[in-house]
């Protein structure tokens, strides 16, 4: 039976494909490990975004993933309702629907659901209260959709830490630098987004408007309808779905950290097939806790000569923050889920 996770045959594309296997495997010799590296150093350059091959993940857990998000998004309504995000509070996890999310203050034509780091209520930060921190809301149907999500998380928050490894050798600092500065316990968030399907001749929805991610590394996995378009050179390009792929992408702060040497590339999904789509965006980010500062990388960007100056797509400089990741953070989803933030603040004053 034809997997809704694969694209046949592989679409023309002129996103850099990087084979990670090097970076995967432990054993891995330090010459293929740097031949990564350097491959990941150019796609950010350039591009900011990349497919990924030898990524590891099995097969059959991206299959079933899909299977049970799609028989969740197929339920009516008021069945998803009943782990609406209003019932996480600060945690903001579960799900929301059709408009409710928000990019560039014009609602999306998608709905969705949120998931994070799985916490206990006894967990200190659960019990301060520290937004975005907290236990994820699971359906009662399927049933199968919790240990897939727990499963699939762990999986990508393993192959995060490898590819930030070669990030890491990207700009000349050791393997383990992200990991002892920044990602040692990691902001981890997953998304699943249902995009319904529109009408071919609507050219004025978008699934999600022009936007750049927050944080270091974006791990996406499309099903085979596609619709991802990224921005270089005030153009834009298909980023279309190619099997046994992830696309990913740098956010802000790595944007942020190497002083406009790798951009954090402004992206949008339209949904045009005339079928509905779903995605997986996994984001692995720094620990909620550490601020953000420019890398120790003077050499490789005097030598690159990066542009920190660029206008970017929302007259933003991301190089202006001071601050942590978790103020950073905080402040966009606001924007993202204003009703919701007014909510936990009232809960808050009680």
């Amino acid at each position: 039976m034809h997997s809704p996770l694969s694209s046949d045959p592989a679409p023309h594309t002129t996103v850099p494909i990087v084979d990670v296997a090097a970076l995967v495997d432990p054993a891995s010799s330090p010459a293929l490990q740097a031949q990564v590296a350097a491959a990941i150093h150019r796609a950010c350059c350039e591009h900011g975004f990349f497919y990924i091959t030898g990524h590891g993940i099995d097969r059959g857990l991206q299959q079933a993933l899909y299977d049970q998000c799609r028989a969740f998004f197929d339920q009516p309504l008021q069945r998803k309702l009943a782990i609406h995000m209003r019932h996480g509070g600060t945690a903001w996890r579960g799900y929301f629907s059709v408009g409710e999310e928000l990019t560039s203050g014009h609602p999306d034509q998608k709905e969705g659901l949120y998931f994070g780091h799985e916490l206990a209520p006894d967990d200190p930060r659960v019990q301060t209260g520290i937004p975005l921190h907290g236990a994820n809301l699971f359906p009662a149907e399927p049933k199968a959709l919790r240990p897939l999500v727990l499963q699939y998380m762990a999986a990508l928050t393993a192959l995060s830490h490898s590819l930030m490894s070669g990030i890491s050798q990207s700009l000349g600092l050791p393997a383990s630098y992200f990991h002892t500065h920044y990602t040692r316990d990691p902001t981890v968030l997953f998304r699943v987004f249902h995009y319904p399907a529109q009408p071919v001749a609507d050219q004025t929805s978008w699934g999600v408007g022009e936007h750049t991610d927050y944080g270091v590394l974006t791990i996406l996995k499309q099903d085979q309808i596609g619709g991802l378009q990224i921005k270089r050179d005030d153009r834009w390009m298909d980023a279309p779905p190619i099997d046994d792929t992830f696309v990913c992408n740098i956010g802000d702060m790595l944007e942020r950290m190497t002083r406009g040497l790798y951009r954090s590339t402004p992206h949008r999904v339209r949904n045009t097939s005339g079928q509905s789509r779903l995605s997986f965006p996994f984001f692995f980010d720094p620990g909620w806790d550490c601020p953000v500062t420019p890398l120790p990388v003077t050499q490789v960007l005097d030598a690159a000569q990066p542009s920190s100056a660029h206008e970017r797509w929302d007259g933003q400089d991301v190089h202006a923050f001071a601050g942590t990741y978790g103020e950073y953070l905080l402040a966009k989803v606001s924007k993202v889920f204003p009703n919701l933030r007014s909510a936990d603040a009232n809960a808050a004053a009680r």
